[in-house]
């Protein structure tokens, strides 16, 4: 089977579901005839036309202010805000309305709906553009958090989250748009909730999320010439969060190091290490390390934006250290 771009598995995974269930819609800025700002919309606008692909105007809360409602109605809204940083402009919705409806009325009502956005660092955009901001929605009770890594994987957790009775917000990173791996099958699900190990080690776990998983595997490449095995366990989804594959993880290496794009500060990873203090402390060989973003708003240099965000090299230089503890 052919390779396909990230980018172009978000087309697919969305019109396999809008193929699937006539109650599937999009909504979102410029995700019509002009197929996205990203292009991850290609397709879309010519198949099913403008009755299931709306173009908005420019406004976040107008966009999943009209997501919720449909969602209420019957419909499966997928809704694209542009750039995650925007999220900020709809935070009202996102924290307080979206995620709170089925409790609110009692499981009367809820909102089957996806929040689409393109995340991440590593492209130069600047610091309104640019921030990885899983964190802030992991924070919120209510909502599940998807952040895909493959081309594969982008299709299978889409059909997941567009068919979650629940809001789902999912997370397609910028930087990994133009890479490429191999087409999804006919028919793929991938359950959210479910980690991957996607590369077998015995030293040391590699904890990563989207774009940190190509970094932790550039990691794992180097690391494996020095004679060190890094096992690469593939989040997916921060919520629910599949622990269970990290603790066996780390059950078989004795070592953890957490990869994350998101700050150090209030990023997702001091979850996950906490967790295994919890409940994994006589697994441990050695402390828990992170390597995660520099709490700084992200620079416009490119020089400088890739010393604020987590390197192959940073993690080399980490492990290490934690091997020779």
């Amino acid at each position: 089977m052919a390779d396909v771009t990230y980018r172009d598995a978000v087309a697919d995974g969305i019109a396999r579901e809008m193929r699937r269930d006539p109650t599937v819609v999009c909504l979102g800025e410029d995700i019509g005839a002009a197929e996205g700002v990203f292009k991850t919309t290609v397709g879309l606008f010519q198949e099913f036309g403008p009755k299931r692909v709306w173009d908005t105007p420019i406004s976040e809360q107008a966009i999943v202010g009209a997501a919720l409602g449909a969602a209420m109605t019957g419909m499966r809204p997928v809704a694209e805000i542009m750039f995650s940083d925007f999220l900020a402009c709809c935070w009202d919705y996102m924290a307080n309305e979206i995620p709170k409806v089925r409790y609110m009325t009692g499981g009367q009502l809820s909102a089957p709906l996806v929040v689409r956005t393109a995340n991440g660092g590593g492209l130069g955009f600047g610091a309104q553009h640019s921030q990885a901001v899983e964190n802030w929605t992991f924070t919120v009770p209510g909502l599940k958090v998807v952040a895909p890594s493959t081309p594969a994987d982008v299709v299978g957790l889409m059909a997941s989250a567009i068919r979650s009775e629940d809001p789902v917000v999912f997370f397609e990173h910028k930087g990994l748009l133009a890479t490429k791996g191999p087409a999804a099958p006919d028919d793929h699900v991938v359950p959210l909730g479910e980690a991957a190990v996607v590369r077998d080690g015995s030293d040391v776990t590699l904890v990563a999320l989207a774009s940190t998983v190509p970094t932790s595997l550039a990691a794992a490449d180097v690391l494996a010439e020095e004679g060190i095995s890094a096992e690469v366990v593939d989040l997916r989804c921060l919520v629910p969060l599949d622990m269970r594959r990290v603790l066996d993880s780390v059950q078989r290496t004795s070592r953890l190091v957490i990869v994350e794009e998101n700050p150090y500060q209030g990023g997702w990873g001091g979850t996950v290490a906490s967790i295994v203090a919890d409940e994994g402390f006589e697994l441990l060989d050695a402390p828990i390390r992170r390597v995660a973003a520099a709490c700084v708003p992200l620079p416009f240099a490119d020089v400088l934006e890739a010393e604020a965000i987590p390197s192959a090299d940073d993690v080399v230089d980490t492990v290490r250290r934690l091997t020779a503890y």
